[in-house]
This record gives C-alpha cells, sequence and structure tokens, in this order.
C-alpha cells in the first residue's frame, strides 16, 4: 500500500513520531533517528508544505522560545479511519433501529470480553509494571500509546485512537478502555484530555492500586 511506503521514509517516521508525541522540535526528533537537525528540518519543510505539519513557538523554561513542530488534521488521512467511519454508520443504524440502549448493551459485552483478554496480557502485581502492561497490550492493538510518571501515580498517553470519529457521535464507545483499567489496574483513574472531543491525545491519570497476590 502506498501508505505503507510512506512510513517506511524518514518523513513518514517523522510523522508517526509526532503522532505519538503531540509535537516535537527538529532537535528532538534529530535526537530520534540519529539525524542532523538541519537534515530533520528540510524533511519537516516539505511535510509543511504539504499542510501535513505545523510549526509552533513554544517556551521550554526561562530560555528563548522553541519551534515545535505538530500533525495537521490533514494528516489524518495517512492513518486508517475506513472501519472508524463503518462502526459510526453500523452504530447510527442500531440506534435507529433497537434505541440508545442497544448501543450500550452492545458495549457492556465488548467491554466484558475486553477485560477478560487484557486480564490475559496485565497479570504483574505491581502497579508501574501493570501500566507498562496495558500500554503494550494497546500499542499491539494499533494504538500509538506510552506512559509516563507522575508524583502519585503514571499517565497513559494514546496519541491516536482507531475510533476516535465514532466516539464523538456514540461516547459509549471509550467506555471499554475505561472499563479495561479499572478492571486490570484498580485504583481510581480520570480521563483529562479526549482525542474525539478536540484533545491532541486521550490522556488517563492512573492511581493503581497494589496487587496482594
Amino acid at each position: 500500500m502506498q501508505s505503507d511506503r510512506f512510513f517506511q521514509t524518514t518523513r513518514g517516521k517523522i510523522v508517526s513520531e509526532l503522532r505519538r508525541r503531540g509535537s516535537a522540535s527538529a532537535a528532538d526528533l534529530a535526537q530520534v533517528f540519529g539525524l542532523s537537525p538541519n537534515a530533520v528540518r528540510q524533511q519537516l519543510m516539505v511535510l509543511e508544505r504539504d499542510s501535513l505539519v505545523a510549526e509552533t513557538s513554544v517556551r521550554r523554561g526561562p530560555t528563548k522560545p522553541t519551534y515545535e513542530f505538530s500533525l495537521t488534521p490533514d494528516a489524518d488521512r495517512l492513518f486508517p479511519q475506513s472501519y472508524d467511519k463503518m462502526l459510526t454508520a453500523v452504530l447510527r443504524e442500531v440506534k435507529d433501529q433497537f434505541g440508545a440502549p442497544a448501543i450500550t448493551q452492545i458495549f457492556d459485552g465488548l467491554s466484558r470480553r475486553a477485560v477478560a483478554r487484557a486480564r490475559l496480557s496485565i497479570t504483574s502485581d505491581e502497579p508501574e509494571q501493570r501500566v507498562a502492561q496495558l500500554t503494550e497490550m494497546l500499542r499491539k492493538s494499533g494504538v500509538v500509546a506510552e506512559y509516563s510518571l507522575i508524583d502519585d501515580g503514571f499517565v497513559l498517553h494514546e496519541r491516536s485512537c482507531p475510533y476516535s470519529t465514532a466516539a464523538k457521535e456514540h461516547p459509549e464507545v471509550c467506555q471499554v478502555i475505561h472499563h479495561v483499567i479499572d478492571e486490570t489496574l484498580g485504583g481510581e483513574h480520570t480521563q483529562t484530555e479526549s482525542l474525539a472531543h478536540g484533545g491532541k491525545e486521550c490522556r488517563f491519570e492512573l492511581h493503581p492500586k497494589e496487587m496482594v497476590g
């Protein structure tokens, strides 16, 4: 496929990295790919010309502003989306024929099965290791995901969501990940940002509990 070939190029790898990180400077990207900042800037200029990235000035501490790059909405067309539109159409039809409770019932069932599968992968008793296992499980399902540490827990970052379009119209779609987090990590979690509502990522603050073996 043409998109597969694109993601094997340097520009494609830059797009994938920006999708994962949200935004980055040319120096950041140069370090990731082992290239010079000038070489990365040349690639970014082409991506900017093609309306796939946009440049913004940000301040990192007291130093002078740094220029960072992030993907534009036009870049979404590079990533598979047809199944998201199909899911939206199917859910709309189900709602029209059987009513809103049918949507809830469907995702209750999907959530139960997702939790059962997740428990096969998320097995550690240690909180951070369980978060790491959840993150890896999401990556294997095609989500660009990573986690970071905060003072009293962790943050799960989902840089992409294959169902963000469907979730805009049917928020029940999002209940699957919430149930998976609740049942595999325990403790408390809060979603503070959503791709479906215009955010740069789906961001979850996690406070998992210790598991007793």
